[in-house]
């Protein structure tokens, strides 16, 4: 496996390994866990080489976010993806993405502002453009990335369809610890008993799938019920709770296939997001 720190020689061992067959790409901030090696697996399994990137992207911070103390583990995440047989890792400095004088970005116009993006302004910015720039540094034949962050996904998608990128995305389902809480690099960050009141979180999701099984249709009794949880759950604080259309983000205003239930909340310090999609 090559590590490199050099976004222009990662791109040269991107093309050699082109040549040879198709390669996969998963982009990461690293503090990587089993969700991260499930799209490497997936990748694996449907391309012949895999691409890693390892960059907590500043620009998709806010002021007042959690940049400074972001999990950073890289030795640790470079041998775990050495593990997993993954071919090309990119660990750039923040400087060799945004040299001096960067004055770019990509802006997914209304998908860049809803959901997370109304609570995080300019987040999906940052990410739009770092997505953009790691793509053409790689240019995989597809880019794998997990169903957990499906306002995200929503947006690369629309950047690649906009901006005739030539790379397939691909949506991986989420994968969650065995108490049932989406696995995510900033589980770490929770104290015992926030994590406790953090399954009130996956909980919700499993009632609003249940009630939906058992033929209930009503969204405001839905929605209302699984806010009315994240509420009354001492130590979380909602941030939203929503219906949506998973490719425009935009509110349902009755349940139709397909709708993203979509939630984010404070636990302590901590934001966590989860999501479960209606498919009929």
């Amino acid at each position: 496996m090559e590590i490199f720190s050099h976004p222009e020689e990662y791109s040269r061992g991107c093309a050699a390994l082109r040549e040879q067959g198709s390669l996969g790409f998963v982009p990461t901030m690293g503090a990587l866990h089993a969700g991260h090696v499930a799209l490497v697996r997936a990748a694996k399994a449907r391309d012949r080489f895999c691409a890693v990137s390892i960059f907590v992207n500043p620009t998709q911070f806010g002021p007042n976010e959690d940049l400074a103390r972001y999990p950073r583990q890289l030795e640790g995440d470079c041998e775990l993806l050495r593990s997993e047989g993954v071919d090309l890792v990119l660990a750039p400095e923040a400087a060799a993405v945004y040299p001096n004088g960067f004055a770019t970005f990509v802006e997914v116009e209304g998908l860049g502002g809803r959901l997370c993006g109304a609570s995080r302004p300019g987040h999906f910015r940052g990410v739009a453009t770092v997505v953009l720039k790691l793509l053409l540094w790689t240019l995989p034949s597809r880019a794998y990335f997990g169903q957990k962050d499906a306002a995200q996904l929503a947006v690369i998608r629309r950047m690649v369809r906009d901006l005739n990128v030539p790379v397939e995305i691909v949506a991986c389902p989420i994968v969650r610890d065995a108490d049932g809480l989406a696995l995510s690099s900033r589980n770490a960050y929770l104290k015992a008993e926030e994590r406790r009141a953090a399954l009130a979180i996956p909980a919700s999701l499993r009632e609003i799938e249940d009630a939906v099984r058992s033929g209930e249709r009503r969204l405001g009794m839905l929605l209302g019920n699984a806010r009315a949880r994240i509420a009354e759950t001492p130590g979380l604080k909602l941030d939203y709770y929503e219906a949506v259309d998973p490719d425009t983000l935009l509110p349902r205003q009755e349940l139709a296939a397909p709708a993203l239930f979509a939630v984010a909340a404070f636990c302590g310090k901590t934001r966590l997001i989860d999501n479960w999609v209606f498919e009929g």
